[in-house]
């Protein structure tokens, strides 16, 4: 039997085979297709997220030309934002950056950018980039001191330390410690070895250079480094003076010469302060002694009600004489400065706290600057636990306690003196010495909201801005 002959059967396999290739060719061409508009997509994207990013570094430079202006140079009731071109190396545009730009609050140089990026393509890409600039201030540091320091056993730091000087550090320090000396002969030692900038006495003494640095984390935790810039002491003077405008200016409160002792500020929770005039002091039990120039027991016996004051709005209250201080704040945010001009020896003031100086918010609502002329005490007959919230400056003399010995009576020894702010000293700090008198323990932390937000007219220490944070919104 002759069998039929299959003539369509081949034809079948072609369609078949060719349906599929045309299936898969389709597929792979819309495939690609998408993927070149996805990486068109993507290339719009990164060309938006940099037009942001120019908008953020152009208004970095505007800055650096005119620190105070951030409206642009546009007047200053205008709000933005503020909308420049973006252009390619010919001349072309290529999209757009729109400013907005968040001042600084009073007293501060905190400035807030947001720079959103557009692209001028079908893909109409935006991206967003928001930096936070600010002028760097003495804040920045736990303590900073323009000499040489020592931190004895018992003391543990929250933040980072300074030196123009050296430093022996013999305590506990959580963040980092800088010098600006490779090397130093250290005063509190007879042999006049010179010993590194930053060493340690604590368990094993540190070697003496040239012997590699040990890393010591039992002590330097965020480790030590030396030597480094020298922090600049000597404008502090202007910047006092310029606090003594701004306190005479609208909106601040200048407090002149009490002809007396000094005065005694209270702050209050409900934005006041109560004015005292200290028409005396405490003197010194008998026995109780000391030749150095400032000494005494820097300590109230007597004084007189003035009045009651709201709290400057710019943030500002100087006093032309001595003052002591003491109370809590809710939500405010002062500098107090203490100063005569012009500065002499003789005459240079001082600030006092020998009572608790507290906030109520520790999350950067409530900030206190402290500048005194000469030195920041605490006195004589101060709290047995104090407690201290403040930003100290001590401008040509030293924060700490003065020596007092057993003849002083009972209170030539304090227990506890907790520190939540910082310190900048002139000369060399101290709350204690080595014979155990002061106070036997010394907790220093450092706020750190300081580095966002300083006191009111905080003196700076550089007068360029520098980028605080950054971060696509």
């Amino acid at each position: 039997m002759r069998k039929k002959k299959e003539n369509g059967y081949l034809l079948v396999q072609v369609l078949v085979f060719a349906a599929a290739g045309v299936i898969i060719v389709g597929g792979l061409i819309g495939w690609a297709g998408t993927s070149l508009k996805l990486s068109r997509h993507l290339a719009s994207r990164e060309q938006a997220f940099q037009i942001a990013e120019s908008g953020v570094e152009y208004y970095r430079w505007h800055l650096a030309h005119a620190p105070t202006d951030f409206h642009d140079g546009q007047s200053a009731s205008s709000t933005g934002p503020y909308v420049h071109s973006y252009k390619d190396k010919d001349g072309n545009t290529l999209g757009q950056f729109s400013l907005t730009i968040t001042a600084p609050a009073i007293g501060s140089t905190l400035v807030t950018i947001t720079s959103l990026g557009e692209v001028f393509d079908s893909s109409g890409a935006k991206r967003t980039v928001e930096s936070k600039m600010a002028i760097p201030s003495l804040a920045k540091y736990a303590v900073v001191a323009n000499a040489s320091m020592r931190f004895g056993e018992g003391t543990e730091v929250f933040g980072p330390i300074h030196a123009n000087g050296g430093i022996r550090f013999d305590g506990l320090a959580h963040n980092i410690i800088t010098s600006a000396q490779a090397s130093y002969d250290d005063a509190d030692h007879d042999d006049h070895n010179l010993e590194y900038g930053v060493h340690t006495h604590h368990g094993s003494t540190d070697p003496l250079p040239p012997t590699a640095v040990p890393t010591r984390a039992d002590v330097f935790m965020a480790g030590r480094q030396f030597p480094v810039p020298a922090v600049d002491f000597t404008g502090l003077t202007a910047d006092l003076a310029n606090l003594k405008t701004l306190a005479n200016a609208t909106g601040g409160r200048y407090i002149p010469s009490s002809g007396s002792q000094g005065y005694h500020l209270i702050l209050k929770t409900n934005d006041t302060f109560d004015l005292y005039k200290v028409t005396s002091v405490l003197s010194a039990p008998h026995g109780c002694s000391n030749s150095t120039t400032g000494w005494g027991t820097w300590s109230i016996n007597h004084e007189s009600f003035v009045a009651n004051y709201a709290f400057p709005s710019n943030g500002i209250i100087f006093v032309e004489d001595n003052v002591w201080v003491s109370g809590q704040i809710n939500t405010a945010r002062l500098t107090i400065a203490s100063g005569r001009f012009p500065e002499s020896t003789n005459t240079n003031t001082s600030i006092t706290v020998n009572s608790d100086l507290k906030y109520t918010n520790y999350d950067g609502q409530d900030i206190i600057g402290l500048i005194a002329q000469n030195n920041f005490n605490v006195g004589l007959y101060s709290e047995d636990d104090l407690q201290i919230d403040a930003a100290l400056v001590a401008k040509n003399g030293r924060a700490g306690r003065w020596y007092y010995t057993s003849s002083c009576g009972t209170e030539y020894r304090r227990s506890k003196l907790t520190l939540f702010g910082m310190i900048a000293t002139n000369q060399r700090y101290g709350f204690a010495y080595t014979d155990g008198t002061g106070y036997e323990l010394r907790n220093l932390t450092y706020d750190g909201n300081l580095l966002y937000g300083p006191p009111p007219s905080f003196p700076l220490t550089s007068d360029q801005y520098q980028i605080i944070s950054w971060r696509e919104k």
